[in-house]
């Protein structure tokens, strides 16, 4: 889950600059210059060497990158690695300039190696902004750092130029990067949401995963029968995978207005039908659960599954890297998303919920922001996504650039998914970080609904009691969400 950064009036300059590594600089030569970059002012004179000339634009080049200007990349090396950079986006930035020298810089501190550079006017022109030592995207845009990407989105595909680039991505991927309703974070790690399943287990049994509720309780009684528990989740630290599936499956029964009005606390919102729908079919499932079940960790639960003791899973993308070790030869993870609630549900059975992650961004003031524009929309080209996903493993945001590929069970499910719900994508929920007490009271009321101590209608009474309750509440700082 997401954690909220915080409302930009109530933050000092000393909060925001600690926030992007820059603390220690307030006092010393930099300070000019991050005056000049939250004033207005140019920070151009203290830049050890000019922006490239630009050159003129054109289909193949809609930015204007200079042939030879040169271009730094500088990437968090973690889990995925930067192989990805190194055999794969370079080498296409190089075939596209042939006379552009890369540089190429990988860390894992990624505050701690841009500090002084962001300081002293000498910035990348690109940057994997991620791990634990990443900057704060939000604080380096009130800084004046950072680059809008609105002309990267609308800028024309490498794979269609009739096409623009925010046409070949996931739904929601460019909501994702807005800072102030304007997009300066360039996500590309597709995460999705659902049920988990071992499809070698269902294939041995002859089961299919339920397209609707009515399937799902008949499969549970076949399940059940071999002793296997249907479904199940972590009541101790994880009632949130519980709760995702039950406001999945309400976006799908009345749209994803519904989602957006539970996180601007719209009166009412959660004492919907679409929701009581919801909930009462979701407590349905419950009764499969033993009551033992309210009392485990997600990684006790995962490792039944992994065991064969539990057909359905809720749970998101990362799961099967997560169970790696646990997960046993023979055993191949696959998403379904959630069954279908009512015939009229607006959103099909193949919707999911979706979400991109891992950002990547532009400094304003770099030398060459044209070139890592351009660096980014290489990215985002069916030939640069699919060779992110053959390096790092992990699907992108590109919808249908892994097809084909052999990837990992989990993932080729997750390939599949995405391909198949197009643009039906359920978005994501953004209450969980702006209101904390709201959302563990729903945590408590997830577990009372799926363990049979209240009904649907109880469950949405104390919602909706907990949502005015904080709309009510003038110390907390009302958020909104338009997209």
């Amino acid at each position: 889950m997401s954690n909220s950064a915080g409302t930009p009036g109530e933050i000092t300059r000393r909060q925001m600059l600690r926030r992007i590594g820059l603390t220690a600089l307030v006092a010393g030569p930099g300070a000019g210059l991050l005056s000049a970059c939250a004033t207005g002012g140019s920070p151009a004179a203290t830049s050890s060497a000019a922006p490239s000339a630009a050159a003129a634009t054109s289909a193949a080049n809609p930015f204007g990158v200079a042939a030879n200007a040169p271009l730094e990349v500088v990437i968090f090396k973690g889990g995925l690695g930067d192989s990805y950079a190194t055999e794969v986006h370079e080498p296409l930035y190089k075939k596209a300039f042939p006379q552009a020298e890369i540089k190429h810089v990988a860390t894992q501190q990624i505050a701690q190696t841009l500090q002084p550079r962001f300081a002293g006017g000498d910035v990348p022109d690109m940057i994997a902004n991620s791990g634990t030592d990443l900057m704060d995207n939000a604080a380096l845009q009130q800084e004046g750092q950072l680059l809008e990407l609105a002309e990267l989105w609308d800028a024309p595909s490498i794979d269609d130029p009739s096409k623009k680039v925010r046409d070949m991505v996931a739904p929601g991927t460019v909501e994702s990067g807005l800072i102030t309703g304007k997009p300066y974070v360039m996500n590309y790690v597709f995460s999705a949401y659902g049920l988990w399943y071992d499809s070698a287990l269902f294939e041995k049994e002859g089961w299919t995963p339920p397209k609707t509720m009515e399937e799902f309780k008949t499969l549970c009684e076949t399940i059940k029968a071999k002793g296997i528990t249907p479904f199940a989740y972590a009541g101790s630290n994880a009632s949130y995978y519980a709760y995702w599936m039950i406001l999945i499956s309400a976006a799908k029964i009345e749209g994803n207005q519904l989602l957006l009005d539970i996180d601007n606390l719209v009166d009412g919102a959660w004492q919907r039908d679409s929701v009581k729908q919801s909930a009462a079919a979701w407590a349905e499932i419950g009764k499969y659960m033993d009551k033992s079940f309210e009392g485990l960790i997600h990684t006790e639960v995962q490792t039944r599954q992994n065991q064969g003791k539990i057909a359905l899973y809720p749970s998101g993308s990362w799961l099967e890297n997560e169970q790696k070790s646990q997960t046993p030869e023979g055993f191949k993870y696959a998403l379904t998303p959630t069954p279908s609630v009512t015939a009229a549900d607006k959103l099909p059975f193949e919707a999911i919920r979706a979400a991109a992650g891992e950002g990547y961004i532009v400094p304003s003031k770099a030398k060459n922001p044209k070139g890592g524009l351009e660096y980014l929309r290489i990215m985002l080209s069916k030939e640069g996504a699919r060779g992110f996903t053959e390096k790092s493993g992990n699907i992108t945001v590109v919808t249908g650039a892994a097809d084909g590929l052999e990837l990992s069970p989990g993932n080729a499910s997750l390939s599949a998914a995405q391909t198949a719900a197009g643009q039906n994508i359920v978005t994501y929920n953004s209450f969980e970080g702006w209101y904390k007490e709201l959302e563990t009271e729903l945590r408590k009321q997830t577990n009372a609904l799926m363990f049979g101590r209240i009904s649907a209608e109880e469950f949405c009474e104390k919602m909706q009691k907990a949502a005015d309750k904080t709309k009510a509440d003038s110390s907390i700082t009302k958020q909104n969400r338009t997209v």
